[in-house]
């Protein structure tokens, strides 16, 4: 979805980059730094993160070129 972090000059080295895709059922699946040690006790009241989650984060340049990818509905 969108264009690849290498496009958008986003990426260390090819293999290691973030990257956002739809996966054959539709669920989105994203590759970014895992900031859950960093910044899992500052989340937003009411957010949380599950024992089987971790919180990632991706270059917001990146979510915003997949806008276009992304349907309405």
């Amino acid at each position: 979805m969108g264009k690849t972090a290498a496009e958008l000059d986003k990426s260390r080295v090819n293999d290691d980059c973030p990257e956002i895709w739809e996966l054959d059922n539709g669920d989105v699946a994203i590759v970014g730094r895992d900031v859950t040690e960093r910044f899992g006790d500052r989340l937003p009241t009411g957010l949380s993160i599950g024992t089987d989650e971790r919180l990632v984060v991706i270059p917001g340049e990146m979510l915003r070129a997949a806008k276009e990818d992304i349907a309405d509905v």
